[in-house]
């Protein structure tokens, strides 16, 4: 294919594949990447895998297609995360045998979302569908980290953003990638956008605190004083 993220390198430690776009059903800008696509160029060749990912996410239902045809294929698979893996990127990269993030690659998990029109019923169909989804999301994460459910359940709520540091602390990547050529003892980090908007909030000035902003110019007051004075 011409794609660009399609393109694959096959060398001694066998194939490189670049997954880089958003992860769809079909293809309408020729910009996405779909199951259909992925399978033929997965099973194109044999042997061992290298897939640098970089996916803001997408349609996680094409995600598990790709999750588990990663998981199927019959040679050692390594993710390597070079830019993001976010939403049902994220799933995805969890298929790897082996999961490499870059020093400034990135890591998102969050709960899986939908647009539901209708009646009460139909909005009560659409939540017990999203609890479901997002169980499902859940059993890959905890295989591969294993972490209990309730812990990564609540880290989902709070749309969690992970450093290549953190990701490798939490079991949900293997290493870093250069990270023997690089001496480095900081820990990564962590950071969600409830905490994220609470600490912002704490800084923001008590009314108490906030002090009147100062006038431009000289007062009315003042003037007509100074008027007066020189009247006289």
């Amino acid at each position: 294919m011409s794609k660009k993220f399609w393109n694959w390198v096959k060398n001694e430690e066998g194939r490189t594949l670049y997954f880089d776009g958003y992860i769809a059903q079909d293809s309408w800008f020729d910009d996405d990447i779909t199951p259909k696509q992925f399978k033929a160029e997965l099973t194109a060749s044999e042997g061992d895998i290298s897939v640098w990912l970089n996916s803001p996410g997408g349609d996680v239902f094409c995600a598990s297609q790709i999750y588990t045809m990663l998981k199927e294929y019959q040679g050692n698979v390594t993710v390597k995360i070079d830019g993001i893996a976010a939403s049902a990127a994220s799933v995805i990269a969890m298929a790897g045998n082996e999961i490499l993030m870059s020093p400034v690659a990135m890591m998102m998990i969050h709960n899986p979302a939908t647009v539901i029109f209708g009646e009460a019923s139909d909005l009560q169909s659409g939540i017990d569908m999203l609890s479901e989804v997002k169980e499902s999301i859940v059993n890959a994460y905890e295989q591969k980290t294993g972490l209990s459910r309730t812990k990564i359940s609540k880290m989902m709520d709070a749309e969690t953003w992970f450093s290549a540091k953190k990701a490798v602390e939490l079991g949900f990547a293997d290493r870093v990638l250069y990270e023997d050529t690089i001496e480095d003892t900081a820990e990564g980090f962590i950071f969600d956008k409830v905490t994220v908007t609470n600490a912002l909030i704490k800084k923001l000035p008590k009314k108490k605190e906030t002090q009147p902003v100062a006038e431009m110019g000289t007062p009315h007051e003042q003037l007509i004083k100074r008027l007066d004075l020189i009247k006289y």
